[in-house]
């Protein structure tokens, strides 16, 4: 069976940010889709999104930007 990937503004939606957010870190390399279709678009894994959102904000808050 496939997994089921989200576009990035229904992964956006379900972190509580704006899709314009999300594709710039995506775009920065902040935070990494599960993959990127030959169109370019970007298909988030919600889980791993969400594991990435709490390392980032872990190393924030050690200061280890």
């Amino acid at each position: 069976m496939a997994p089921n990937y989200l576009t990035t503004a229904q992964a956006a939606r379900e972190v509580g940010m704006s899709s314009r957010t999300l594709a710039r870190y995506a775009a920065n390399g902040v935070l990494v889709p599960a993959t990127v279709l030959p169109s370019g678009h970007r298909r988030w894994d919600l889980g791993e999104l969400r594991r990435q959102l709490d390392e980032l904000q872990r190393r924030g808050e050690d200061g280890d930007s």
